[in-house]
Parts: structure tokens; C-alpha cells; sequence
């Protein structure tokens, strides 16, 4: 009887009987006379029991997934799966040239009609149809003729001109050059009272159902993106006349739905503007999918689809039907395949809505699409709590979610010992070691005694001065002993150091002592004078005036300074062209020190530290901190070794150096030192690299290149956050080669938020404007209210008093694994070899000349090596 139901509707169908042979090379239409499908059946009773579900799931996607010879016939095939004596699967797979997907419906109502009477023996129910498919071809070719053509071209390329090529969707891996239909799907369910929460929304704005679904999709869409013009396909039924409804063959048509989600705008005012270019395209729903990509001609890429990438369906659930001694129940297969990167498929039940989304596994892992599904009802929720709600406000993130990126992955509260000043953590160390090895530099050497009484006699030379408390005394100085001895001795005085490079241009030196109201620089004979007779400031040369030093006490200076005082200035570029003086205070520093203890472990595993970092930027200070507070000996590394991998490889193995803080371009040039030579670094015991970006594929060479016992660190950090704020330690699978790697997780006493553009923090994934937060924060910018108002804002998550936020201008996304992505810059900042430079700044000084009337700072890699270049 069921052999005979399916040949009874294929009797009744010519385009269930109809073939497209080649004929002279070209494809043609054949409709036969007569044809019969072959009922295939598997009986899996001889299996057990609870295997036999899952062995009929595989059967029948093996069906899905078997080409049809499209030369031979029937393009439908059906197989009967015996699972028990009162339960079959049968499996219909038709392909797509001859049927859509109101054609299943058809195929399924016809055979529940035509299957009793079959098996009773009487003729089939069923009216005989007015016209076949062959009708409508017809139809639509005259039809689709001359002005109504041109009308309904015109329609579309005013509507799709200027639409973005691709919605640039974060996603779990790389886009691939080339896209594969791989795919996989997963649903949820929409309860009965969302259903109808949603239902009476639709009516109360005047939209349909589909128009509320879609602008909600596509507030998702924009949430992920951050895209505010976003195109996304829908199909629609095209069976206008109503005796086209119960034919069955390939009639739908795909529309490109482009919405304008730009300003802002609550759902309500969403709505409208998706009712508006809803019903634009179904009045112009006639202009084939394929015409309209052939008139617009596109941009092909063989990564992604052309117009959209997105789709959204509505349609209805089959109803079960029940006939004698029968009952039938409709169940949709998914293939293991996605055409799209995204398609949202919702099915109206007789309890609510099922949500299934199919997704492309080249792009996107399960995790991440049941937790855009799970998002998706939230805001389904939302929308219907408050449609008046700006589309930035609507609720994305579960409570759970909001829980795991606002405290689990970033509170980090630690109690750490109370010091009034860095530099009484040194004196402490002093008391303990004083014959150790503070610091070398080439063949000289100061013991941490030595290094004490020395930068304690310009302390109190400094004091005799009349240095104050919180005065700025610049230290204009190259990488030496004498540094080293500055920078203890201003400290010591209570004062607060401002690194003055030799290196800089006089007119930046000129500003910054102006900017910084700097009364005293420290400098040593041999150096070039700095100009602060331009600003009325006295010179303390360490090399002319040794008499008067050594005439001063040697003990410790009264402890007049607190945590809340400033320790230093350093000046970072800034985008008027100007630098900016970023004042860190002695408590952040402070917390610095013991938070890389806690993760670095530094007094128990390592005592033998590399520096290399310029003085001007502030590694430097987080070099001398880590190894000077712990016991360690600072090495100083000399400028013209670090450029030189040989040099540099042997000062590490003459000075067994077991600590060092990198950035990647010297270290990729050691790196590739040490490949070719075949060396080694098997006295490092913790290797840092921060300060820039580097790769997977440089992290997994550097691991062949140390003991397997190596600490590899990447760090992260930022000047208003006081030099380091969070690092990555360990392995991560399934990740590119050229994939940077992550910036970790947060020191203790340190936040990190991902946040968008209204504050709100962004789901997992999802790239947002990268906030700091604890006590890592500087004071802010010396002399600069507005800017230090602009990018210190109060903390929209912190119940404490005055607590703020640092708004980095960095983009990143949170990892499912808790870690931190680093994705490139919101801004024209950059960083390159360690130092945040703003382009604008360049650019600035460029037009500065008579022959210069416009500039633009780009950043190029030239043999993987970053150059900047001005156009």
C-alpha cells in the first residue's frame, strides 16, 4: 500500500517523472509517462533494541547525503526503516531541482490522504490538479518580461547598492580561503509563553511574526558584529496563485533582506524599519535569486557567499496525523552540512517555537553556536519586556554569563603586605643580602649594599636640594650603573622619576620638562647638555659632582613618601602630536611587584634577570622591580648586544641569566639565531615576551629551543595600567599557526573587561574595546583633566567608591577557555617593537614641513620585520 501511495502521487506530479538528460552537451527537460519509485526496506529488528534509533539516524542522513543521477529517474527516493513491529521510519529525500521545502508539505499531506485508501483498496481522494509545474514556468517566463522586469531590477539594485560584501561575524577559527559545506546544527526550544509573549508583540506593533524574529536576528547579528548594515536571506513560499499550493516543485525564492540597525534605535523603531524592507521585498519578490546575483555581478569569493551569509526561516510544523490503525508523525532530518555560515530555522509548534541553527564547522565550534541560541532567547525575552529598549541595552548574556566575564574570569583579589613606598622593598632586601649582587653592567658591578648608599647619598643631596614629596625630578641618563642609582635615589627622596631618553629629539625633551614641571635632572658627564636652561632647571651630574655625593649620610632617608605618592612619569606618545605623561603612584607598583611573585614565584625560582627594555618605557621599571624587590641581580643589557643575536646569547650564558623580559622582535631574531646555530637557552628558567603581538607557530619554535622545564610567558600590558596587567601560560589545541597568542588571564588585584561600545560586556567571542580595572590603574595624565576624564571613566561594575576604568583603545574577546584574545587596536595606535606609538603623532610632525600638506603613518611587515611608512 505504501509503494503504491508514493507511485500514486508521483502519477499525479510531472515533476516527480521528470529527468534532465544531456543531450549535444547541453541539459534537457524529460517528463515520462509513467514512472515508479522503488520502495526500499531495512528491517533493524535483529539489532538491539538501543541501538536501533541511532542506526535508522544514520541510514537516513546516509539517504540525505546520496547524490541523484539527475539523467535518471525518479529524483525521489524512498526507503522504509523497520525499527519494531509498530514503529518505521520512512525516509523521502527529494531533490532540490524538483521541490522546496512547501513541496515536503505537500508530498507529506497527499501521502496521509492517498495511504488509507490504498491500503483499503479504493481510489485515491485526492482532486486532480488544475496545472502542472510546467505552467508556472510558463507563467514566470511571460511574466517576467519588459517593464515589470526592469521594475523589479531597479527595486533591488537601489536596495542592495553600497551593501557590505560579508558580515564579519567573530567566529571560533580563521575563515578558510576556501569554504566547505560542513556543517552541523543545534536547536532549542522556545516555551509556549514566549511564544505568545512574541505573538502579541507582532500584533501590537502591526508586523508579523517573521518581521519580530527578524529584527531580533538581526539585533543579534549586529551585537556580534558590530556591523549596523547587515543583509540576510530568507526564502520565501512564491506560490501567489493558489493553485500552485498544492503542486509540488521548486518554486521558492530567496530574498536579500538589508536592514539599517545605525543610530541606535529601540526594537520598536527596529520593527518598522524591518516592516518596511520586508514588505519592498515581497512586493519585488518575483526577480529570480540567480538573475538578480547575475545583474548585480558581486564580488565572488570562494570563502563566502555572495549578498549574505546569514539566513532566517518561518515555517510551520506538520501536524501529526492519525488514520486507521495508523499514526504518522513528520520528522526533519539534518544533514551533516551548512551552505551558509549561519541559517536560524524556526518551527511554529503546538507548543511554542523550535529553534534550530545550522552552522558551518569550518567557522564555528558547538559551544559557541548553543551559546548564541541560548542568547537569542534572551533577547527574545527582553524584546518582549521592554520593545522600547535601545537595541545596545537589550539583555544578551544569561545570569550565568554575566557571572563567568564580570567575576569569575576577572576578580582576582589578593591581600598583599602593606609598604609605603617600592623602594622599601629593595631597603628590606638590602638588610637581607647586602653582599649579593644587585645589578652589572659590562665589567662593573654594585652590590645591593653599594647600590643602597649610593642612591642613598643622592637622596639626601636631592633633599638638600629641596626636593618635596611628590616633585618630578627628571633623570636624563643612558642604560648604566648611574641609572640604576637615579632611579633608587629619587625614590628615595620622595620624589618621582621622569625618564628623560638622550635618545629623543630636544624639542621632546623641551616639552616633556616643561609639561612635567621637572625641577631637578639628574645627568653624567659625557652626555650632551639637556636643554633645561630653556626651563630653569637644575643639573645634578653624578660624574662632576662625586665629592659632593660622597660627603652626603649613607643610611636610609626617613620614610616620608606613602603608597598613594607618586613614583614616576613616563610619557607615552600621544595623538596631538604631542606626548603624554602617564603618573603612576608607589601602591600600583607596589601590587605590581607582589602580583608577579605570586605568578612568577621569582624569590624561589629564579635570581638572575636580563634587562634589556628602554628606560623610557616602563618594562624597564617592571625589570628593576622584579629583580632588585626579590634578590635577584639586574644584568643591563647594552644597546648594541641586544641588536645583535650572538652578543646576546653569549651575555646570557656568561651570566647564566634564568629571567628575561623580551619583545618579539629581538626574541624572533634570537630565535632565529639559535636555529641556525643550533644553540640553545638552557639557563632560562622564566622567558617573558610582551609588549606586542607574537605567534602560535613563534611560541611552539621557542619551546624547542628551551629546557621543557621553561616558564614561556606572554604578557600583557599597558602604561595606565602600571606595565603589566595580564599573561598567558600553557598550551591551547585546535588553533592556527598564525594565531596570536592569548593574553592570559589577569594579575592578582587587576580586572579585565571586554566590553561594547555602551559598556555592556560582550559574549564569549565576541570582540569588544578591552577595560582594565584594580589596583594596577595610574593616577592618570599629568597636567590633562579632560583626557585622563576621557579614558579613566567610573567603573560600571564596582560597588566601591571613586573606582575606575582603564579604556585601553585595544579590542580583544574572551576565549571559552577563560583567556583573553588580543585582537589589534580600536584607534590609529600601534605597537611596534614594544612601544605603543600613535600614528597620529607622526603624522602630526610630518606636516609640520613647508612641503608637507598632508601625511598618512601606516604600519608594513617587510620579511616579517614591522616598518612604518608615510605616505
Amino acid at each position: 500500500a505504501l509503494a503504491r501511495s508514493l507511485n500514486e502521487i508521483l502519477r499525479r506530479h510531472e515533476s516527480l517523472r521528470t529527468t534532465f538528460p544531456i543531450d549535444n552537451g547541453q541539459p534537457v527537460q524529460v517528463i515520462a509517462e509513467a514512472l515508479e519509485v522503488p520502495l526500499v526496506q531495512v528491517d533493524l529488528q535483529a539489532h538491539p533494541e538501543i541501538e536501533r534509533q541511532a542506526m535508522a539516524q544514520q541510514l537516513a542522513i546516509a539517504q540525505l547525503q546520496q547524490p541523484f543521477d539527475l539523467s535518471e529517474g525518479p529524483l525521489l527516493r524512498a526507503t522504509l526503516l523497520h525499527l519494531s513491529p509498530t514503529e518505521y521510519w520512512l525516509v523521502l529525500a527529494m531533490h532540490h531541482i524538483l521541490s522546496d521545502g512547501h513541496s515536503m508539505e505537500v508530498l507529506y499531506q497527499e501521502l496521509t490522504a492517498v495511504y488509507p485508501a490504498m491500503a483499503s483498496g479504493s481510489p485515491s481522494p485526492l482532486a486532480p490538479l488544475p496545472i502542472q509545474y510546467k505552467d508556472f514556468s510558463d507563467w514566470q517566463q511571460q511574466g517576467l518580461q519588459g517593464a515589470v522586469r526592469e521594475t523589479q531590477l531597479a527595486y533591488w539594485q537601489q536596495q542592495l547598492a553600497g551593501a557590505p560584501m560579508r558580515l564579519a561575524l567573530p567566529s571560533d577559527r580563521p575563515r578558510p580561503a576556501v569554504l566547505s559545506s560542513q556543517g552541523r546544527h543545534e536547536t532549542c526550544r522556545i516555551s509556549p509563553e514566549l511564544t505568545e509573549q512574541l505573538h502579541n508583540l507582532s500584533r501590537q506593533a502591526g508586523v508579523t511574526l517573521f518581521m519580530t524574529l527578524l529584527a531580533a536576528w538581526q539585533t543579534l547579528l549586529y551585537r556580534y558584529s558590530g556591523q549596523t548594515d547587515i543583509c540576510v536571506g530568507t526564502p520565501i513560499a512564491h506560490r501567489q496563485q493558489p493553485e500552485l499550493k498544492s503542486l509540488i516543485g521548486f518554486f521558492v525564492n530567496t530574498l536579500v533582506l538589508r536592514t539599517d540597525l545605525s543610530g541606535n534605535p529601540s526594537f520598536q523603531e527596529l520593527l518598522q524599519r524591518v516592516r518596511q524592507v520586508a514588505l519592498g521585498a515581497y512586493a519585488h519578490q518575483d526577480l529570480p535569486f540567480e538573475k538578480l546575483v547575475q545583474a548585480l555581478q558581486p564580488q565572488r569569493h570562494a570563502s563566502y557567499t555572495p549578498l549574505f551569509q546569514v539566513m532566517l526561516t518561518l515555517q510551520s510544523d506538520l501536524p501529526r496525523v492519525e488514520t486507521a490503525n495508523l499514526t504518522w508523525q513528520p520528522q526533519p532530518l539534518h544533514g551533516e552540512s551548512a551552505q551558509l555560515d549561519l541559517s536560524l530555522d524556526v518551527t511554529l509548534t503546538a507548543t511554542g517555537m523550535e529553534v534550530s541553527l545550522e552552522y558551518s564547522t569550518d567557522l564555528f565550534d558547538a559551544p559557541t553556536i548553543t551559546a548564541m541560541l541560548a542568547q537569542f532567547q534572551t533577547l527574545l525575552a527582553g524584546v518582549c519586556h521592554q520593545p522600547d529598549q535601545l537595541l545596545s541595552q537589550l539583555p544578551l548574556l544569561s545570569a550565568s554569563e554575566r557571572q563567568q566575564v564580570l567575576q569569575d574570569w576577572t576578580q582576582t583579589q589578593t591581600e598583599f603586605p602593606q609598604v609605603a613606598g617600592i623602594h622599601h622593598l629593595f631597603e628590606a632586601q638590602v638588610e637581607q643580602t647586602p653582599e649579593a649582587i644587585a645589578t652589572v653592567w659590562q665589567d662593573q658591578s654594585l652590590t645591593y649594599a653599594e647600590l643602597n648608599q649610593q642612591a642613598n647619598q643622592l637622596a639626601h643631596y636631592l633633599c638638600s636640594l629641596g626636593i618635596q614629596l611628590e616633585q618630578r625630578v627628571g633623570l636624563y641618563l643612558e642604560r648604566s650603573l648611574d641609572l640604576l642609582i637615579g632611579v633608587m635615589g629619587v625614590l628615595k627622596a620622595g620624589a618621582a622619576y621622569v625618564p628623560l631618553d638622550p635618545l629623543y629629539s630636544r624639542e621632546r625633551l623641551a616639552f616633556m620638562l616643561q609639561q612635567s614641571h621637572v625641577s631637578v635632572v639628574v645627568t653624567h658627564g659625557g652626555l650632551s647638555v639637556p636643554p633645561t636652561a630653556e626651563v630653569g632647571v637644575t643639573v645634578v651630574d653624578l660624574s662632576q659632582q662625586q665629592e659632593v655625593l660622597q660627603q652626603q649620610p649613607k643610611n636610609n632617608p626617613a620614610k616620608c613618601s606613602t603608597a598613594e605618592n607618586l613614583a614616576y612619569v613616563i610619557y607615552t606618545s600621544g595623538s596631538t602630536g604631542q606626548p603624554k605623561g602617564v603618573m603612576v603612584e608607589h601602591r600600583s607598583l607596589i601590587n605590581a611587584y607582589f602580583a608577579w611573585e605570586a605568578a612568577y614565584c621569582l624569590r624561589s625560582e629564579v635570581s638572575a634577570y636580563l634587562q634589556m627594555a628602554s628606560f623610557s618605557f616602563d618594562v624597564f621599571t617592571g625589570d628593576w622591580v622584579r629583580a632588585l624587590c626579590s634578590g635577584g641581580k639586574l644584568v643591563l643589557c647594552p644597546r648594541e648586544v641586544l641588536i645583535d643575536p650572538p652578543q646576546l646569547h653569549n651575555l646570557i650564558q656568561q651570566q647564566q641569566i634564568d629571567c628575561a623580559d623580551f619583545v618579539p622582535a629581538v626574541l624572533k631574531s634570537l630565535m632565529q639565531f639559535l636555529t641556525r646555530n643550533q644553540q640553545r637557552l638552557d639557563s632560562l628558567k622564566l622567558l617573558i615576551c610582551g609588549s606586542d603581538t607574537w605567534t602560535w607557530d613563534d611560541y611552539q619554535q621557542l619551546q624547542q629551543l628551551c629546557p621543557a622545564t621553561t616558564r614561556l610567558i606572554n604578557s600583557f600590558g599597558v602604561t595606565e595600567a602600571t606595565i603589566d596587567s595580564s599573561y598567558f601560560e600553557g598550551t591551547i589545541a585546535n588553533v592556527s599557526q598564525d594565531q596570536w597568542v592569548p593574553i592570559g588571564h589577569p594579575f592578582a588585584n587587576t580586572q579585565l573587561y571586554i566590553l561594547d561600545a555602551t559598556l555592556q560586556p560582550v559574549p564569549i567571542g565576541v570582540t569588544g574595546e578591552l577595560y582594565i580595572g584594580g589596583a594596577g590603574l595610574a593616577r592618570g595624565y599629568l597636567g590633562q583633566p579632560d583626557l585622563t576624564a576621557e579614558r579613566f571613566i567610573p567603573h560600571p561594575f564596582s560597588t566601591e567608591p571613586g573606582a575606575l576604568l582603564y579604556k585601553t583603545g585595544d579590542l580583544a574577546c574572551w576565549r571559552r577557555d577563560g583567556n583573553v584574545e588580543f585582537l589589534g587596536r580600536a584607534d590609529d595606535q600601534v605597537k611596534l617593537h614594544g612601544f605603543r606609538i600613535e600614528l597620529g603623532e607622526i603624522e602630526a610632525v610630518l606636516t609640520q614641513h613647508p612641503a608637507v600638506q598632508t601625511a598618512v603613518v601606516v604600519v608594513r611587515s617587510l620579511a616579517g620585520r614591522k616598518q612604518l611608512v608615510a605616505y
